[in-house]
């Protein structure tokens, strides 16, 4: 079964051709960055807009690349939440749009689902029950996916997202955006026990929940006190301490998971997925556990269609075709379907 997906839901217009849910044909991903970085962050105008404009040449792209045409195709999936409620607009009704005029299933997929689902593209032999920590700018949680679409989240943030909080770090410490990469970049330079940040702990291995507000405020009032009193800091430093307090907390909540429900597969998902520090601790700690730790390439965990066309295919294995009636949710919950 090939599917065409499209995937639009913040700053990056994806298309893709997915054969089973695991053999990607094609992947065209159109990039904001550039765009964006100059506002410190992502600007849903203008995201909307963009999109508007990429959204029929990365389409093209996709079927060329796969060697496919329109007939080839069996479905059209794409994202409808959560996300940029614009952006998410501009790919639903395109998808819908094709859907129909083809005569072509439509499989609306929850994003976040798509960042789980981008495991099974890059390994192959992963099937449920295992564990999934997703870790996002929009996301922080941990779920045991007891099948293809199923799922129960053992934790997720009170506050921020990762993401959000490496995102507001970079730009306090002068990074600017995108901030998690940078920040990555430049702790490899720096002294990660420069200054201990707090962690919040909740004094209950079944508690499994994040806050990431704290350490974050811990940073901006440790360089506010350094201003005040006229003493000089090193970037990199905060940078790797920062980092070091946020990836601890990330890998002993996920083996506490794995431990909990004695599932001793972890898959990461999401754009902090490949951040450097993670895939190195949780690894080697998820090896002395006897944990089997999965990551997807970084091209998977960042935003891209291929993804969403994995997820689409086991959806619509089980529920079968999304009514054309579907409209974007920018506030959807994993494991939710609203249509």
């Amino acid at each position: 079964m090939k599917i065409l997906s499209i995937e639009s839901s913040c700053d990056e217009t994806s298309a893709a051709v997915v054969e089973d849910g695991r053999k990607v044909l094609s992947n065209i991903i159109s990039s904001q960055i550039d765009i964006h970085t100059k506002f410190g962050g992502v600007v849903p105008e203008v995201a909307s807009r963009k999109h508007i404009e990429n959204i029929s040449v990365v389409v093209k792209k996709a079927l060329e690349e796969s060697k496919c045409t329109f007939e080839d195709i069996d479905a059209i999936a794409v994202t409808y939440g959560p996300g940029l409620v614009g952006a998410l607009l501009v790919g639903l009704q395109y998808a819908k749009g094709l859907a129909y005029s083809l005569n072509k299933p439509l499989i609306a997929v929850n994003h976040t689902e798509g960042h789980i689902s981008a495991n099974y593209i890059e390994h192959k032999e992963l099937e449920p029950p295992f564990i999934t920590l997703v870790v996002s700018g929009g996301n922080t949680f941990i779920a045991y996916v007891k099948d293809y679409g199923e799922y129960e989240i053992l934790g997720q943030t009170r506050d921020d997202a990762a993401g959000e909080a490496f995102d507001k770090v970079a730009r306090a410490i002068g990074l600017g955006y995108p901030g998690g990469p940078k920040v990555d970049k430049v702790s490899k330079e720096g002294n990660e026990d420069f200054i201990k940040f707090p962690k919040a702990n909740f004094h209950d291995d079944k508690v499994l929940d994040f806050s990431f507000s704290g350490v974050k405020s811990a940073v901006l009032n440790y360089i506010n006190n350094s201003k005040m009193k006229g003493e000089t800091y090193k970037v990199e430093d905060i940078a790797a301490s920062f980092q070091k307090s946020v990836v601890e907390v990330l890998v002993d909540n996920g083996i506490k998971a794995c431990k909990n429900k004695k599932n001793y597969t972890i898959a990461v998902a999401g754009g902090v997925g490949c951040n450097s520090k993670l895939r190195e601790v949780l690894k080697e700690k998820g090896e002395k556990s006897g944990i089997k730790v999965l990551f997807p390439s970084p091209v998977l965990c960042t935003d891209n269609a291929a993804m969403i066309g994995a997820a689409a295919y086991y959806q619509y294995m089980k529920i079968g075709a999304t009514p054309l009636e579907v409209n974007a949710t920018p506030n959807l919950k994993l494991g939710e379907i609203r249509y």
